[in-house]
């Protein structure tokens, strides 16, 4: 099931900055047209982490105790050095107590004018199987709020934000399922409900259990 942005009134889709949604791999990329396709503001990049063009805002999917030794979290500690795992860390125990939920996200500085930013978003407590869980969806749509919010109160704006294929690594979510997710995650971040009813709720929940008639998260 494609979504797309409704344009009803007080949508925020032009006060969002551009999504980069980046992988190396050509399925990925094409599930993410797929799954974005009429969205605003997207742009599918076929490319790894360490070759991406500069940006504001990367965002890792790691685990709830920023523990960023492999995967894509260990190629962002080779970049900016031990201090930005330390940095999360420092957060995550400070702001947590030491366990970050999946569903939350933040922002932290790196010190580099080519990538700015890190939102650090969970997808998982430990590395481990996600699939068949809601879990690409509660991280990413923790991590795009975390900048909605972040370009309200703050005046360094936040223009580009670049995403991994949520959820596709340790967590193994195929390609599409993960797209599917992230994509209904930006649906509601452009669009949210102006009042919370069941009916609202339950729209919600359909949109992200289900891909069309089948249900896909239990």
């Amino acid at each position: 099931m494609r979504v797309s942005a409704t344009g009803r009134r007080g949508t925020i889709g032009g006060m969002f900055p551009s999504l980069w949604l980046v992988h190396p791999d050509a399925e990925a990329c094409e599930a993410f047209r797929d799954r974005f396709a009429g969205l605003p503001r997207v742009r599918v990049v076929q490319t790894r982490f360490e070759d991406l063009d500069p940006h504001d805002c990367f965002v890792t999917a790691g685990n709830s105790y920023g523990m960023m030794t492999a995967g894509i979290d260990a190629v962002i500690v080779q970049r900016f050095g031990d201090r930005i795992m330390r940095a999360v860390q420092h957060r995550i125990l400070s702001d947590y107590l030491g366990e970050q939920p999946v569903g939350t996200a933040f922002i932290v500085p790196t010190k580099d004018p080519k990538l700015p930013f890190l939102c650090h978003a969970p997808t998982m407590r430990v590395p481990g199987s996600i699939a068949g869980t809601e879990k690409v969806y509660a991280a990413t749509f923790a991590a795009l709020v975390a900048v909605f919010h972040r370009n309200r109160t703050d005046d360094r704006k936040i223009e580009t934000v670049a995403m991994p294929a949520m959820g596709t690594g340790f967590g193994g979510v195929p390609f599409d399922e993960a797209a599917r997710q992230m994509a209904v995650a930006y649906r509601w971040l452009l669009d949210p409900p102006h009042r919370l009813d069941w009916d609202a709720v339950i729209d919600r929940h359909k949109a992200i259990t289900y891909d069309g008639d089948k249900q896909v998260v239990r």
